[in-house]
């Protein structure tokens, strides 16, 4: 009876050791674990809350950080302190800022770097009143303006490729960004979006390291072709059309280390939850 009830002893406590070990087991890490962080455009957070306790809520379900509108003009600048100082009291870095095609990049750039981002998101325009080749050079003048004082505030400027039926295609859009030469312009590369045109892993085996950060977002074409174009962007992160192993692969390849935000309908702090677990499949975060 005693030989029995110590190899039950022993037994028991071989169990709690091995318990133990596995609690302090680390979570295994992904391919892309400290190599991309994941953020969201802050107008994605829904609701009447106040700035900070929306900074508060998209820390607290996992992301790493947020993408706040270019807002210029006196009017605006509470709002955009109140960024600055959300950012600050929740320790949830801004890292850059969404200006869309409005020319004035230096004021974006000035804004950007006031906020602590490295990034100011510009879209190139298609002006389809005047010629190509004009809406080319001007568009093109516009970045160029502004390089040396991104250089000076350490800004980068970075070109998303959009549905503005221009720079549609990469070798198109990495020889408009190569003919800056500067290390301020970049791609601000949206996976979604190419997907109408051609595949997210075939764009960045040709820009390559020009891609400085990325907009996650899913596109399924079969939906696309029945329901409408824009209907395409419906189906949640890692259920469509893009095949995310690809991407991931050619990502690897380039070692891309960096932002990626989700640029998808936003909502309360469970459908934020529900994004973040998204992206952290599609990127093995």
């Amino acid at each position: 009876m005693e030989r029995r009830a110590l190899l039950k002893s022993a037994a028991a406590s071989c169990i709690a050791m091995s318990s133990v070990a596995a609690f302090e087991q680390p979570a295994v890490a992904g391919q892309f674990t400290g190599k991309i962080k994941k953020a969201v455009k802050f107008h994605m957070a829904t609701g009447n809350a106040s700035v900070a306790d929306k900074f508060r809520m998209i820390r607290d379900v996992g992301f790493d950080g947020v993408e706040t509108r270019v807002k210029l003009g006196q009017e605006n600048d509470a709002l955009v302190r109140s960024y600055a100082e959300a950012s600050q009291s929740t320790g949830l870095p801004i890292h850059g800022v969404i200006h869309s095609d409005n020319p004035d990049l230096v004021g974006a750039i000035d804004q950007a770097k006031m906020l602590g981002a490295t990034s100011v998101l510009h879209v190139v325009k298609y002006d389809r009143n005047i010629g190509y080749l004009q809406n080319h050079e001007q568009t093109k003048q516009i970045i160029r303006r502004a390089i040396e004082h991104a250089e000076k505030q350490g800004v980068m400027i970075l070109c998303e490729n959009v549905w503005a039926s221009y720079l549609i295609e990469p070798m198109g859009m990495a020889r408009f960004i190569d003919s800056f030469d500067s290390p301020m312009v970049g791609i601000y590369f949206d996976v979604g979006n190419v997907v109408r045109w051609g595949w997210p892993q075939h764009w960045l085996e040709v820009i390559g390291k020009r891609a400085k950060k990325l907009d996650i977002k899913e596109y399924d074409l079969t939906i696309a072709m029945n329901e409408g174009m824009r209907e395409g962007f419906r189906k949640p992160i890692g259920e469509g059309s893009i095949q995310w192993d690809k991407v991931r692969a050619e990502l690897a390849k380039i070692d891309y280390q960096g932002w990626a935000t989700a640029e998808v309908k936003g909502g309360d702090q469970e459908r934020l939850a529900e994004i973040a677990t998204q992206m952290d499949r599609v990127l093995d975060l």
